[in-house]
């Protein structure tokens, strides 16, 4: 592992620690000293598994960076919808600024492409993504589930991103990036 990897894990585990500040309240403060120390763990577990298996290593990074990339979204979301309360306009444009950061580190670090040519074909999957974000977003937040609306709409914005984050790996793995 280089000292870049170890330096994007501790920032990624930080990003995820602001954002469960949002669900644990007074208590995420023990996600700031765990999730960086879990990220390393996971990248350096990656990195070993990955001397077999390249797309391991891959994945690892892949989902590092996704998860930075969400809190982006999430925390960029909640600020437009101060602004703007029409909520699928804002969570279109945070999850393009998602996507941007997305294909940085996807492009130089996850899958260590530095090509320009993959660019209309990582839009291409980012769109078919945007569509797969956006509507899965859109149903899962009309689900009545008993709790809070501001806590589902977070977390609806978390399981769209899952959703989304399985085709995006398929689709830079196998489309954009390949090897």
């Amino acid at each position: 592992m280089s000292k870049n990897d170890v330096f994007f894990s501790i920032i990624c585990g930080l990003a995820v620690a602001w954002v469960a500040t949002d669900f644990f309240g007074r208590y995420a403060w023990i996600f700031f000293i765990i999730l960086p120390v879990l990220s390393i763990l996971g990248l350096w577990l990656a990195d070993l598994i990955g001397k077999r298996f390249l797309f391991i290593h891959q994945a690892g990074k892949f989902v590092l960076a996704g998860a930075f990339a969400d809190v982006a979204d999430i925390k960029i979301f909640q600020l437009l919808l101060w602004f703007a309360p029409f909520s699928l306009f804002c969570k279109g444009i945070s999850f393009l600024v998602a996507m941007g950061i997305k294909y940085w580190a996807n492009k130089h670090w996850a899958f260590g492409e530095h090509d320009g040519r993959q660019i209309a074909q990582f839009f291409l999957v980012t769109v078919v993504g945007l569509a797969i974000n956006v509507s899965s977003f859109y149903f899962l937040s009309r689900i009545g589930t008993g709790i809070s609306t501001k806590l589902w709409v977070e977390l609806s914005i978390i399981f769209a991103a899952l959703i989304t984050a399985v085709w995006n790996f398929l689709g830079y793995k196998f489309i954009v990036f390949k090897k």
